[in-house]
């Protein structure tokens, strides 16, 4: 599973960097969501733990533009700034889940599988309608 961490806290996204490594995870991070946009352009990534709350783009502005360009990238929010309403936006915009600091890392560590599970899914079923030489999408 590859997993892009997006947090402008360095000890924060770092730390969770570390910790998802030695569950055999590959992590890596960016401090913001006009850098993470520019590595999804040229990196393959399954799941990404984005912050609400950033410098420069937040987390919505960078959800909406993530799903624009790779709309099958699952994306779990993670913030110490959410709200019922922002919540709510960010699923409506196609956010995987939302969870909040301090957030319990065995949780996380079950929706980042739950997560790229359903990419996974989504993937082989996009597979499935190619070979069967299908330009229709409206299955998924």
């Amino acid at each position: 599973i590859r997993i892009l961490v997006v947090d402008d806290e360095f000890d924060f996204r770092d730390t969770l960097i570390i910790r998802l490594k030695k569950r055999n995870l590959e992590a890596t991070g960016a401090e913001s969501g006009e850098s993470a946009l520019e590595m999804i352009k040229s990196e393959r990534f399954d799941v990404i733990i984005l912050d609400l709350k950033m410098k420069g783009m937040d987390g919505i502005a960078t959800l909406r533009e993530i799903k624009k360009c790779e709309p099958l990238i699952e994306v779990i929010l993670l913030t110490g700034h959410g709200s019922a309403k922002s919540s709510a936006e960010c699923m409506k915009l196609g956010a995987f889940d939302y969870l909040l600091k301090p957030y319990d890392y065995n949780m996380l560590l079950e929706k980042i599988t739950l997560a790229y599970t359903s990419k996974a899914v989504r993937e082989q079923k996009i597979r499935r309608l190619r070979e069967l030489g299908t330009n229709s999408l409206g299955l998924l």
